[in-house]
């Protein structure tokens, strides 16, 4: 028998998805947390992965290493090599799962901040939003045209030829335009705004616009206060403007709901992971006993 109160939770976030003519998830750092990929942390996955840069440059997470100032591009290399092989290799979480049946059926989009693919390898194209680039792709770090290139198989083969924490000299990617370095096409002094940025963009602009005097839910997973601009705040503010709109957060730490919101909000302060999977649980449940 689950909790009173986190029980409610479950029937309320589970009502308003079947209440609602769409949803509007937000997926940040957190919901891949929940999965058992912390970015931010020094635990299995990282240890497994990066260890011989852990040991030899005292880099302590992920994304630690991504802002390391490497001595040489070598160097650099390997380790970049390394972290797209990651997100490529790693399975995709569970979380993901869950979410991805309990919308089955639902009119939703998800706008994500996550540059690891994970909402990507599941969800639909054209149902996904990725804002903040992709781990998996290049670009010119001048940038001197408007393209990325998927990397995930080169860099797969850049790390088949790591020795120690290098790289060749000879493998170290260069612009196919002007020579120049390139870059992870992730936000950064020289993220690529440009055509595929802006079609991200689009589409979820064009979700909004059709939904918007519809029953609308936005549910968000995982956002915390380091960048509340990309979901968060713009949740907020179409939940308060929006008259059938409602907002739901599920966050173990930064479940935060405005006074204002008091009236179309929900804060949930659980395990991202715990509450889809109990919710998916439910459902269910519930859809065997109307069947019967």
């Amino acid at each position: 028998m689950l909790p009173e109160q986190y029980q409610d939770n479950i029937n309320t976030l589970l009502q308003k998805i079947e209440e609602a003519d769409a949803i509007v998830v937000g997926g940040a750092a957190g919901m891949s947390a929940a999965a058992g990929y912390n970015w931010y942390r020094d635990d299995e996955n990282f240890r497994k992965y990066f260890n011989a840069f852990a040991e030899k440059y005292g880099i302590d997470s992920i994304f630690g290493g991504f802002y390391y100032k490497f001595r040489t591009e070598e160097e650099r290399w390997a380790y970049l090599a390394t972290l797209i092989n990651f997100v490529a290799e790693v399975p995709l979480g569970q979380p993901y799962k869950d979410l991805y049946k309990i919308l089955d059926g639902k009119e939703y989009f998800v706008l994500t901040t996550n540059q690891d693919t994970q909402f990507m390898q599941i969800f639909p194209e054209e149902k996904v939003s990725a804002i903040q680039g992709n781990w998996t792709a290049l670009q010119c770090s001048k940038p001197c045209h408007d393209q990325i290139y998927p990397y995930a198989e080169q860099a797969k083969e850049l790390c088949s030829h790591i020795e120690g924490t290098k790289i060749p000299t000879s493998m170290v990617p260069e612009c196919p335009v002007c020579g120049g370095p390139m870059e992870l096409w992730v936000r950064s002094f020289v993220f690529l705004e440009g055509t595929k940025f802006r079609d991200e963009h689009r589409k979820y602009r064009k979700f909004l616009l059709e939904n918007q005097e519809k029953k609308v839910l936005f549910l968000e997973l995982g956002v915390g206060q380091m960048t509340p601009m990309f979901i968060k705040e713009p949740f907020w503010n179409m939940t308060y403007s929006w008259p059938d709109a409602y907002y739901i957060t599920i966050n173990p730490k930064d479940a935060l709901l405005p006074g204002q919101l008091e009236e179309k909000g929900l804060a949930i302060h659980e395990d991202i992971a715990l509450v889809l999977r109990d919710a998916l649980v439910e459902q269910q449940k519930e859809s065997k006993e109307g069947a019967v």
